[in-house]
């Protein structure tokens, strides 16, 4: 049976929590369309995530890799086309603030995902989930992480699935913010689901 690692981070900046933990949560362990899900949980720490996420590759030895993230603000599940060399943003959980520093001395400016993101976006329609790609992981740790697998792999020689997910707040994060969109979190977890089955 193959495998997937699917990784998911803790809460950070204002949030109180991360569906995309509750998500890897629920899904570690389970088969879906022969894929047998290894969930784990990484930090949001630019010291820390990038070496976690490869760190759990080497552990897990997957076929697959794909990463969640939380997007608070977008009304789409949102795989993302490409990565980039570059760390900016807020501060992470541990109070660094990176300054556009590269991720990567010797890497290229940027990577493109392994995964099947235009299969993904229409079988989510089909399914009357609203998705899109989106051509931007940020700067912020969803693309730190992105961007280190994806290299890593590169050196590797290992031509495998592997990319980046973005997904909306859930509607109790939404309580929160008058101006935050929102889905149910069975929603969001049937939406992970569906991008699985087109791996």
């Amino acid at each position: 049976m193959k495998t997937l690692l699917l990784t998911g981070f803790e809460p950070f900046l204002h949030f109180k929590k991360n569906p995309t933990m509750e998500i890897v949560k629920e899904l570690d362990g389970q088969v879906i369309n022969g894929w047998k899900i290894e969930g784990r949980i990484l930090q949001v720490d630019f010291a820390i995530s990038g070496d976690q996420i490869i760190q759990y590759y080497e552990d897990v030895k997957p076929d697959a890799v794909m990463s969640l993230g939380l997007a608070g603000g977008r009304t789409h599940i949102t795989p993302e086309r490409i990565a980039i060399n570059c760390n900016e943003g807020e501060k992470d959980n541990n109070g660094y603030t990176p300054a556009g520093e590269k991720i990567a001395e010797e890497g290229p400016d940027g990577l493109f995902s392994k995964l099947p993101i235009r299969s993904m976006v229409d079988h989510l329609h089909d399914n009357g989930l609203p998705a899109s790609i989106s051509n931007s992981a940020g700067t912020y740790l969803c693309n730190h992480v992105m961007y280190r697998m994806l290299w890593h792999l590169q050196q590797e020689g290992r031509d495998i699935p592997s990319g980046f997910i973005h997904i909306p707040a859930s509607h109790d994060m939404a309580t929160a913010s008058r101006r935050l969109p929102s889905w149910s979190e069975q929603d969001l977890k049937t939406a992970i689901r569906l991008c699985i089955e087109k791996l």
